[in-house]
């Protein structure tokens, strides 16, 4: 992940448990750039505690997170989390539990896939994700053009991709497709999700926007409308019975932004890009320390203490 400078003291919420004017029972966070580290897969002995603090308060915590189930899961599995604990996961197609239980799932059309599959070529590179048990579950069309940090994906997932040109070739209608990815440069993207809004396919797709400006890296989400880690959390909060007012929500990027939005507490990670630091201050947005600060376990702490007063922090 990118360096970010840090943000002014100011801005950090210090009286966070405070000013919460209801407990919290649902706190859905992202994974990188939040719950981990920077360039690290291993999440910190703090964070740990505070998971573990907060599932024994009697808070549900959810994982909301643009990786798919089979690329996520693999890195909770020291951390403790109760099995029954929620994964909404590939930006809120798939809603899991850490046990492998899928609750709800939402698949792109393979005919829509095929026509972003040509509507695409040559922007970046271009992934589908296919709900399969076991791998390969991700097609791409050529791996030797990954660079930078797309190449270290590459490399992360070797045994789950499988290259077919061309790649629609690959999306016959008996196929279950979870979600499109393009990935690429900030420019390359920016092109791809002007051909798209330019295209009939633009009322047809949700295009969600990743972006690291510090590694010229920029990742666009393809999946159905209305799907987003928004509409995951929405669904999971009724399905539980928790009231949008008793959400939070924890993130540090743009594919973050709707459920930021909807949670009752949204909250932005410290080392999120100072365009979004801004969009926080527009949107009444908490801003936590830095992901390298534990700043999930700060705002996990501070929930606690709002339905436990006397309950001490780590």
């Amino acid at each position: 992940m990118p360096e970010f400078p840090a943000p002014c003291a100011e801005n950090v919420s210090t009286d966070f448990a405070a000013a919460l004017p209801h407990p919290v029972r649902l706190v859905a966070i992202d994974m990188d750039g939040t719950l981990l580290p920077d360039f690290s897969t291993v999440v910190s002995r703090r964070n740990r505690e505070a998971l573990h603090a907060a599932q024994q308060a009697g808070i549900q915590i959810v994982i909301a997170t643009g990786r798919r189930q089979a690329f996520t899961a693999p890195l909770l599995e020291g951390v403790g989390l109760d099995p029954e604990t929620l994964l909404v996961t590939s930006n809120g197609a798939v809603t899991r539990t850490f046990r492998g239980d899928r609750l709800d799932f939402c698949h792109l059309s393979p005919e829509l896939a095929r026509a972003l599959a040509v509507l695409l070529r040559g922007a970046g590179m271009t992934v589908f994700t296919l709900d399969r048990p076991s791998p390969p579950d991700l097609i791409v069309e050529d791996m030797a053009i990954a660079r930078g940090r797309l190449a270290k994906w590459v490399e992360a997932n070797r045994g789950s991709i499988r290259a077919v040109q061309p790649i629609e070739s690959a999306l016959g209608d008996e196929v279950e497709i979870i979600q499109g990815m393009a990935a690429g440069t900030l420019r390359e993207m920016a092109e791809a999700a002007a051909r798209i809004a330019d295209s009939p396919l633009a009322g047809q797709i949700e295009v969600i926007r990743t972006a690291y400006p510090g590694h010229d890296l920029s990742i666009l989400d393809l999946l159905p409308p209305g799907i987003s880690k928004r509409s995951g959390l929405e669904r999971i909060a009724s399905r539980l019975g928790i009231a949008r007012e008793e959400t939070m929500a924890i993130g540090d990027n743009w594919n973050d932004e709707s459920m930021l939005d909807w949670a009752g507490v949204g909250v932005l990670m410290g080392n999120a890009t100072d365009d979004l630091r801004v969009l926080a201050q527009e949107r009444g947005w908490r801003i936590a320390p830095r992901n390298t600060d534990d700043g999930v376990a700060t705002m996990l702490e501070m929930a606690i203490a709002r339905i436990q007063p006397d309950a001490n922090t780590f």
